[in-house]
């Protein structure tokens, strides 16, 4: 680059005046007589302004640079002349975060909207359960009672009570209207890493290191079935909407289907080659992706079990899969992440699925066109560890190895 004879004067006084400043007296001597400058009073300051002026706009371009690339590809993964505009209802996260909300003391484990009101529950490896209103972003109160990390927590569908699990090995089941802890479940032998309501309420489902799925009642609090099959850590779970179905990850690399009334496993999903961390159940107006085998046209079309088409794994291997529950065919594959995917939802629209990963990206999956449409990166600064997504006021709530959750309005 070849500077003006005026702007190499100013650059070698501002040089100057940098080194007066720092005090390099040797050097101003030698660099005096070599550009043949002498030290003018209004240059004072200029080098530290033009370079912080400079750091300031290379952030800007970068950023700009990355919400270009993402409306490209949005627009790309809609082929040309399609709109991207969307209604309420298929609403997606963007950046950037609505709130950042801060408190916890260690990892953020799970996060959980509530069913009725614009209150979030989280919890984190700090022992405690907090709840906030996600509307306004404010702290509303703590709930403790676990003695070590609380991994996950459900809502019933009424909101009136919430479900915790922990590594103290306990499930608490908590009065949201009291916040108080009303009974505490013993019966797993190691950590307790996911508990869920099932539709109607009347019973959880709680998985653990221990290998183990057991199903408690809630009126008594008493477990009355515990399901084995599973080789490794029990990770997650997920119910149908009609509690019939029950899928589960797990360390040993499958995702298996099972009846919840026979406690029998109904299908093992074996492609992953570590291990599967999240599983989401498909809602049942979700569309099909270009990997799915259509029916033939004479044949008896075969109803999907308990409503359940699809199924989704994230695996520490840095895919997502998309299973059909019919055949158990592995019917598309989502590469993109770098790092580990801990969490996976379904859009409640049905064409999207959404993921969160080590990578520290929130990506959205076009499940018709079986790509990535949208990447958030750098969404939080460090491993992003779960997410959820609220039916009712289209915003996500991700949480993180950070300690902090991020509440991401959805348009």
């Amino acid at each position: 680059m070849v500077l003006t004879n005026k702007q190499k004067e100013e650059l070698n006084g501002a040089i100057l005046d940098y080194m007066e400043s720092c005090g390099y007296t040797t050097t101003i001597q030698e660099f005096k007589k070599e550009a043949q400058v002498d030290l003018d009073p209004k240059k004072k300051g200029l080098l530290e302004k033009k370079w912080t002026s400079v750091v300031r706009l290379q952030k800007k371009v970068l950023d700009l640079e990355a919400k270009v690339a993402a409306l490209e590809e949005e627009a790309t993964s809609h082929g040309p002349g399609a709109s991207v505009k969307r209604g309420r209802e298929e609403a997606l996260p963007r950046a950037p975060e609505r709130y950042t909300l801060t408190g916890h003391r260690s990892s953020v484990n799970a996060v959980k909207f509530h069913p009725v009101f614009s209150l979030l529950a989280s919890a984190s490896e700090d022992a405690t359960i907090k709840v906030w209103d996600y509307e306004s972003g404010e702290f509303e109160r703590t709930l403790k009672g676990h003695t070590n990390s609380v991994q996950d927590l459900d809502f019933d569908k009424t909101g009136n009570l919430l479900a915790s699990c922990a590594a103290d090995l306990t499930i608490k089941i908590w009065d949201f209207q009291a916040f108080e802890c009303i009974k505490t479940l013993h019966g797993h032998d190691h950590n307790v890493s996911c508990v869920k309501f099932t539709p109607t309420g009347d019973h959880i489902i709680s998985s653990s290191r221990d290998k183990s799925i057991k199903v408690w009642e809630v009126a008594t609090g008493y477990c009355v079935k515990t399901i084995n099959g599973h080789e490794e850590w029990v990770r997650k779970i997920a119910i149908s909407l009609d509690g019939g179905l029950l899928a589960s990850c797990s360390n040993d690399q499958t995702a298996r289907v099972w009846s919840l009334a026979k406690g029998e496993c109904s299908m093992v999903l074996r492609d992953h080659s570590h291990v599967v961390e999240c599983i989401a159940i498909a809602p049942d107006n979700v569309v099909d992706p270009p990997g799915a085998v259509t029916q033939n046209g004479d044949a008896k079309p075969v109803a999907p079990p308990h409503g359940v088409k699809y199924i989704a794994t994230g695996s520490r291997d840095k895919t997502i899969k998309l299973w059909d529950v019919t055949t158990g065919a592995c019917v598309a594959t989502y590469a993109g992440h770098d790092n580990w995917v801990r969490g996976v939802r379904f859009h409640p629209c049905g064409k999207y699925l959404l993921s969160v990963s080590d990578d520290k990206t929130i990506r959205i999956w076009d499940i018709a066109q079986n790509r990535c449409m949208r990447t958030v990166q750098e969404a939080h600064p460090h491993f992003i560890a779960c997410l959820d997504f609220s039916d009712k006021n289209p915003h996500v709530a991700t949480g993180s190895v950070d300690d902090t959750l991020k509440i991401w309005k959805c348009s």
